[in-house]
């Protein structure tokens, strides 16, 4: 950590690289539309490297990636978060474990939650890439992705993960007709979930598109 900035500027080079990286893929996937989505990592105990935003994702140098502190705030920048800031930060500030928050919008994560609003959560249950979670080692479970309503409130709609958090263990969350908010300990394992949770989305869809899903 240098004298004239509170963060180490070396770790911010390392996540910006492990974010631009990530992304890359994750663009080259569909998953980050126009300017849509948003990621972070954890640097230290209190700042955190997030995408500036209105970035092409699919684009990123190191200059789009700048710090925010675990409130939220910009430090040591003019540059401007996404408006979702408070969804990733609510997360590092409350769980110290989690290293990395990845917010996407491909079209299956977004159909299925426009599909499943009313329902306020999807059920998969029985898939063997359950374990793909941490914490589960069998297909025989259970798991509830809550469908969180969209609002431009972002204060309300913390105030309603932190709700659901209360509730015990969770990897991820919809909100309707925008996507998924997917973490971990780190981007490996962050991207693990992120991924499982697309395959199984995909899986329910086209279970639905067969007549077959109990959902």
């Amino acid at each position: 950590m240098t004298a004239s900035l509170p963060y180490d500027p070396q770790r911010l080079a390392r996540c910006a690289d492990e974010i631009i990286v990530n992304v890359r893929e994750l663009a080259e996937r569909g998953w980050t539309p126009a300017t849509s989505s948003n990621f972070s990592c954890r640097m230290d105990a209190t700042n955190v490297a997030i995408t500036v935003s209105g970035r092409d994702k699919g684009r990123l140098v190191a200059a789009d990636i700048m710090v925010v502190d675990v409130g939220g705030n910009p430090v040591a920048t003019t540059q401007k978060s996404s408006a979702e800031t408070l969804l990733h930060t609510q997360l590092y500030k409350r769980f110290p474990e989690i290293g990395c928050v990845l917010h996407t919008h491909s079209v299956n994560q977004t159909v299925a939650s426009r599909l499943y609003a009313a329902k306020g959560a999807i059920r998969l249950e029985g898939y063997e890439l359950l374990k793909a979670f941490a914490g589960n080692t069998t297909h025989d479970t259970l798991l509830d992705l809550p469908v969180l309503p969209n609002t431009q409130d972002m204060p309300e709609l913390a105030s309603k993960v932190e709700a659901l958090l209360d509730g015990g263990p969770m990897w991820g969350y919809l909100i309707e007709g925008h996507g998924l908010y997917a973490w971990g300990r780190d981007m490996a394992e962050a991207r693990r979930h992120l991924e499982a949770f697309e395959f199984l989305l995909a899986c329910e869809l086209e279970m639905r598109r067969l007549g077959a899903s109990s959902n």
